[in-house]
């Protein structure tokens, strides 16, 4: 009893200072608040993505050329087409791409350039007279003139990858023809003319324009859960194990400052024995961490809407983080001779292994390797928001249990260490 009565002491006396309130609870919100006014404010956004539609002028100055030859069932959705230029014209007046662009038809290149530059249209496609000959011929290179608006970036990146994707595709059936003609060293007529045919045939992107590009808007519900998860839960869940490592050390640190005041000593020649009022000191580090965790899980989903999981792998997850923030705080103050030392711990060593253990949360999944999956299990804090991240993403129970078990490893090391030295410190 006099072991609970001294940690609801300890426990009152940690939340009755403001400046460690607002260190607990206030800075892990507000760092997780910043980054959900820039992310979660454009998930909330209710007009959804949109990709602009592009004006595109189109100058087809292709005059075709008697090598040019295509039999009309190897055209896209069975479309004729005198050149390679009425070709390219049919494409992107297709129905498939008429949410991404609107195209219109220019006498000439200056024509073209000209509409450009006045902003009446974005890109400008220029297909030269010798376009169809050029490319018919088997050492002829055609080129394709697309000029741009220089302010615009994702507009013209999509007129290219359809251009890119479908002149791919064609110059598929003048790869086969090389090839047969290298192989077979016959120029048979019907014999290229079958090969063609079953290039075309297996060809996507040869039988329909719709398979150039395929635009939908995401649905708005799934786009802001994926942020959230993705995002804004990581974070808000890396900010709650770096400052419960923080607290439990903070917490701990009472034990040197009373001893520095004189308290402690005195609390030692009462009746109630010295490892009674240190197992009550300890229990107030685990009981102030205990808080702090329930207490930002709460409000991590009621204010960001953060899923954390399922309630046991969770419970299993959280359990092992408390345990180990607060025994690496006894085990930390166990080292230190006086409290002048916590500066240092709390700027470089809490500081170093916390960053160390949320490597893959500032990276954001840009990064990976096997060293960031390995670095971060250095330091319990990446044990840590290993676990939190598995409980979010719905992973086995098998694997947050042996995470849950490592941590409570950790957990023992530290307890078991620290207990022994502030037992001979204070024996």
């Amino acid at each position: 009893m006099k072991i609970l009565d001294i940690a609801i002491k300890d426990l009152t006396r940690s939340f009755r200072s403001l400046f460690a309130v607002i260190f607990m609870f206030g800075v892990p919100l507000l760092v997780t608040g910043m980054f959900y006014l820039m992310f979660g404010g454009m998930a909330n956004n209710d007009t959804g993505f949109n990709l602009p539609q592009t004006k595109v002028v189109v100058a087809n100055l292709d005059e075709g050329g008697a090598g040019f030859q295509m039999d009309i069932t190897s055209l896209p959705q069975g479309t004729s087409a005198e050149s390679l230029g009425n070709l390219i014209v049919s494409v992107l007046q297709g129905e498939g791409l008429t949410d991404l662009m609107v195209v219109t038809l220019a006498d000439s290149a200056e024509a073209a350039r000209q509409a450009v530059d006045s902003q009446e249209a974005g890109v400008a496609v220029i297909i030269p007279a010798d376009f169809s000959q050029t490319f018919s011929a088997l050492e002829g290179q055609a080129v394709l003139e697309v000029y741009q608006d220089p302010t615009l970036t994702l507009g013209p990146a999509i007129i290219r990858s359809v251009l890119d994707q479908f002149m791919d595709g064609i110059s598929g059936a003048k790869i086969t023809v090389n090839s047969v003609l290298a192989h077979s060293q016959s120029s048979d007529p019907a014999l290229i003319g079958q090969a063609v045919q079953q290039y075309m045939a297996v060809s996507a992107q040869a039988q329909s324009p719709d398979a150039l590009v395929t635009s939908h808007a995401p649905d708005a519900a799934k786009q802001e859960t994926s942020l959230l998860e993705q995002i804004i839960g990581p974070i808000m869940g890396g900010m709650m194990i770096f400052y419960a490592f923080f607290t439990g050390t903070s917490t701990a640190q009472t034990i040197l400052k009373e001893d520095e005041e004189g308290t402690l000593p005195r609390l030692f020649t009462t009746p109630t024995s010295q490892s009674a009022i240190l197992s009550g000191k300890f229990l107030a580090v685990f009981l102030t961490v205990l808080v702090q965790m329930v207490v930002l899980l709460i409000l991590g989903r009621l204010i960001f809407q953060i899923a954390w999981g399922s309630l046991l792998p969770l419970a299993l997850v959280t359990a092992g983080i408390i345990f180990a923030a607060s025994s690496c705080g006894i085990f930390i103050n166990s080292l230190l001779k006086s409290t002048k030392q916590g500066g240092v711990v709390f700027g470089a060593v809490l500081t170093m292994t916390g960053m160390l253990g949320m490597i893959k949360i500032f990276t954001m999944g840009m990064a990976t390797g096997a060293a960031l999956e390995i670095v971060p299990l250095f330091v319990p804090q990446g044990w840590a928001i290993r676990g939190l991240v598995q409980s979010m993403q719905g992973a086995p129970i098998g694997d947050v249990l042996l995470t849950s078990v490592a941590l409570l490893a950790w957990s023992a090391a530290f307890f078991i260490l620290g207990v022994w030295r502030f037992q001979k410190r204070y024996a």
